[in-house]
């Protein structure tokens, strides 16, 4: 299950610290063991409910926050040399990234037909209190909780990293126009 999922987020790789790559893939096949997913099923789990229907994948759109996160990163960190407001562990935000709707993979499931919808664990809490948990217990740094916590509207006003604040509006971005269009 461990190579399928690098497999299906291959940006699990890109995590330089061995210890945090582990505990990152650790989370997610935690989650879907909870949940009885494959890898293969969160390629074809809807990223939102919010958009019906969603032909974006958890999986898709895991990978499309991560690697926009990275590039603003990237052009902030060129923007504001030298400022150190603007100075990001890449590793973390890879890590934010990469988990920040982890707690989806509990929030949703298949009705009898195959179709998605919120899980009793999703009526009960949103995907950011589960995720976190999650993280939690597979010992990833706090920095990277609080950015799973904080990613969504429950983070307004209590975003403490940069990261968090990068992995929010790389999420938003991935999303919104999206809404806007077909939600």
């Amino acid at each position: 299950m461990k190579d399928e999922l690098l497999a299906a987020i291959p940006e699990l790789r890109e995590i330089e610290n061995e210890i945090l790559r582990d505990q990152c893939v650790s989370a997610f096949l935690d989650a879907m063991h909870i949940a009885g997913r494959t890898p293969a099923e969160l390629a074809e789990m809807p990223f939102t409910l919010l958009i019906s229907p969603c032909s974006i994948s958890f999986v898709d759109h895991t990978r499309r926050v991560t690697r926009t996160a990275l590039a603003i990163a990237e052009v902030l960190a060129d923007n504001w040399q030298g400022e150190d407001a603007m100075e990001f562990d890449r590793d973390i935000l890879l890590a934010t990234a990469l988990l920040h709707d982890v707690g989806k993979i509990l929030e949703y499931e298949r009705e009898p037909g195959g179709n998605w919808r919120k899980s009793e664990c999703g009526k009960l809490l949103r995907h950011p209190v589960s995720g976190a948990g999650i993280c939690m217990k597979w010992g990833l740094p706090d920095r990277v909780v609080h950015g799973v916590m904080y990613h969504s509207h429950e983070g307004d006003g209590n975003r403490a990293t940069l990261e968090a604040v990068i992995v929010n509006h790389a999420d938003f971005l991935n999303f919104e126009p999206l809404k806007l269009k077909y939600g």
